[in-house]
């Protein structure tokens, strides 16, 4: 851990820039430019919602803010992952020539996902403007469900990492899990009321509290549209886990990192 702070420490700088250069180079030759980051996820909201009002009659309160957080969420967590399996291969350029925690190439990754996201979530505000969602002070919330989130992603990325050197097929894989992670996490529909009567409270609370995304996403929306406070408790059981799997992670990195320039 004292070798990750201060790695950190050293290459905090270098993953800044980094992330700034890699966050021009997405738009450099758009004429949106970082329009595309709020468009992307909009269009998405409107089929959703074109879907789920219009051809199966129903949504859920403040419909709009309801899905755009939840792709907003969604698309940090899911492109980190599926970027962390090829990170190392992507910057063989970079990891052949000059040494760099492989970590940190993942972190750049995260600033540069998190930052659009951000910009994202800058429509969400608008949208409860808009439609004058109330706010209260469980609106704070909002800062340790983040950090639960930037957490949990790191943790599961740099094992996905590791594994992605050795295992060509692991962003196949990655890929179609996180298809099926999607449906599951109910983006565009309320796990609790639909699930839930379904097939009843037990089975939903259980889907919550086994996706972490499927509960920051609903901790999230609880908090900021509907004034009501998340499941802090498995909150804080996801964070914990999210660290045991950055240390995991880390911990593997540093050991194996020598031997990655030889097999990308």
């Amino acid at each position: 851990m004292k070798r990750f702070l201060m790695d950190i420490k050293k290459y905090k700088e270098y993953a800044v820039y980094s992330a700034k250069s890699g966050l021009k180079s997405e738009v450099a030759d758009s004429h949106l430019s970082w329009l595309w980051w709020v468009l992307d996820p909009m269009l998405f909201m409107m089929v959703y919602s074109f879907i789920a009002i219009i051809v199966f009659g129903s949504g859920e309160k403040y419909f709009a803010a309801f899905v755009f957080i939840g792709l907003s969420s969604w698309s940090f967590f899911s492109a980190t992952i599926k970027q962390g399996v090829r990170i190392v291969s992507k910057n063989s350029a970079i990891v052949s020539k000059v040494y760099i925690p492989k970590y940190i190439l993942l972190l750049i990754q995260m600033l540069i996902n998190g930052f659009k996201m951000m910009v994202s979530y800058t429509l969400v505000v608008g949208i409860m403007i808009l439609y004058r969602v109330p706010v209260s002070f469980k609106l704070l919330y909002v800062i340790p469900i983040f950090l639960t989130l930037f957490v949990i992603t790191f943790g599961f990325s740099s094992i996905m990492l590791h594994f992605g050197v050795y295992v060509d097929d692991l962003f196949n894989i990655t890929n179609v899990v996180l298809k099926l992670v999607f449906y599951l996490s109910g983006i565009f529909y309320s796990i609790e009321a639909k699930v839930g009567n379904a097939l009843g409270e037990p089975f939903t609370t259980l889907l919550l509290r086994c996706n972490p995304i499927a509960l920051i996403m609903d901790s999230l929306r609880k908090c900021m549209i509907y004034k009501t406070t998340p499941d802090y408790l498995a909150l804080l059981v996801w964070f914990f886990i999210g660290i045991i799997l950055s240390i995991i992670g880390i911990h593997t990195i540093y050991k194996n990192e020598n031997s990655y320039v030889k097999v990308i």
